[in-house]
């Protein structure tokens, strides 16, 4: 036995156990907090809750039918998928904008990152005060802007119409500096000696970025678009904080009706289906994320 180990064959084996060794305590974490409750959330999605002395029952998809003849929770998701395709492409083309911004040679250039990166850095409560503020249909800045220019006021959350895009670009404004660093930081891992070239070449700047820098940023705008996706689509405590799902449910999000529906309502198999909902579509939305930009992307 002990030659075996001192073989070809053994070092591989011996080298493959050291390393599943190593992944061991992240793979522990990862099936404790994410695949065993995701399990366990499937189980309970299937099952009608127990009352009093009455078990539980396997009542099959018939959570999954009541929550999709659920209108507020059909609503939530069209909202949802409505916040997710407008922020999640204005958040990227803005922190883009400011990461090429920031990368140029110009004075104040780490005041102007770190004001850009600055709303990132704040509190949801702080932002969301901050722009109650902003929003206020009395002494609200926006309205007192208006005003100056002699038009009337709007009641910009309290009305259906405005409320969900408010929390749009509240949304853009928060997360756009924080994606910048990621870009800010993949533009300075191009070789300069590739910008030397396209001057020498007579390339302009925005032949540049379309046929060199954009292509090299492709794992970079990858991991982006997978971050925005999941935060476009967990997020709760803004609308919380600044409508609470209201007017006429008009920016009640998924995450958010999950949690009115596990927490108020007390319905944890119906909270259970739709987060199973969410799942899936957060599942479909990296899957054909991978399967589309991965083969346009260069990581070399």
């Amino acid at each position: 036995m002990q030659g075996y180990f001192t073989s070809p064959a053994g070092q591989r084996v011996k080298t493959q156990f050291y390393g599943y060794l190593l992944l061991l305590p992240a793979l522990v974490f990862l099936l404790a907090f994410t695949h065993y409750p995701a399990l366990a959330t499937l189980r309970d999605s299937l099952y009608q809750p127990a009352h009093g002395s009455t078990p539980s029952a396997f009542v099959g998809i018939d959570n999954y039918r009541s929550i999709f003849s659920d209108e507020v929770f059909r609503q939530s998701l069209i909202n949802n998928l409505k916040y997710a395709l407008i922020t999640i492409p204005s958040a990227l083309v803005l922190a883009l904008l400011m990461a090429l911004a920031v990368n140029r040679q110009m004075k104040g250039k780490a005041l102007a990152r770190m004001v850009f990166f600055m709303p990132s850095l704040l509190p949801m409560v702080a932002v969301a005060n901050l722009w109650l503020f902003f929003y206020s249909p009395q002494v609200g800045l926006l309205n007192q802007v208006l005003d100056g220019f002699g038009l009337p006021g709007h009641n910009w959350l309290g009305e259906p119409d405005t409320a969900l895009y408010c929390l749009m670009a509240v949304t853009v404004w928060r997360e756009a500096g924080f994606f910048m660093i990621f870009y800010l930081a993949g533009l300075q891992q191009i070789d300069p000696k590739l910008s030397e070239a396209a001057r020498v070449e007579g390339a302009d700047k925005f032949f540049f970025f379309r046929r060199v820098q954009w292509p090299l940023l492709m794992p970079t705008t990858l991991f982006i678009l997978i971050n925005a996706t999941m935060n476009a689509f967990r997020i709760v405590d803004q609308v919380i904080a600044m409508t609470n799902g209201g007017p006429d449910n008009s920016t009640s999000l998924l995450l958010f009706y999950i949690y009115q529906t596990a927490f108020s309502f007390w319905d944890l198999p119906s909270a259970a289906a739709m987060t199973m909902v969410l799942l899936l579509v957060l599942g479909t939305v990296a899957l054909l994320k991978f399967r589309l930009l991965d083969k346009r992307t260069w990581y070399q």
